[in-house]
């Protein structure tokens, strides 16, 4: 199930600073919406509800992007790459089977 900020992040379709533009507060039964602070009408919760599947996916993909950014190569090793044709290899190679580790959802 996606977070609430997911889903309001696409409604909006932009980011949202979630400590002014809109606060979510969560008592134990699930976050919601306490402050709206936006131009924007509020959404109801069939809205929100009808975005869950576009929030899955953008949730899902940026879980693939976080994964493959731990496990890439320092900048500081791919600066030595760019003179060293041997880690520049090896690095494509490692690049490689990160993104093979780590596919785009429905790829």
């Amino acid at each position: 199930m996606a977070q609430l900020s997911s889903k309001i992040k696409i409604y909006l379709d932009r980011e949202v600073d979630f400590t002014v533009d809109v606060k979510l507060q969560d008592d134990g039964d699930g976050a919601y919406i306490e402050e709206w602070n936006v131009a924007e009408a509020q959404p109801t919760d069939e809205q929100l509800n009808a975005l869950e599947s576009q929030a899955d996916a953008v949730e899902a993909l940026n879980q693939v992007y976080a994964n493959r950014k731990a496990e890439y190569p320092s900048v500081q090793d791919l600066v030595v790459a760019l003179y060293d044709t041997d880690d520049k290899t090896a690095i494509d190679e490692k690049r490689a089977e990160i993104k093979l580790k780590y596919p785009k959802p429905g790829a």
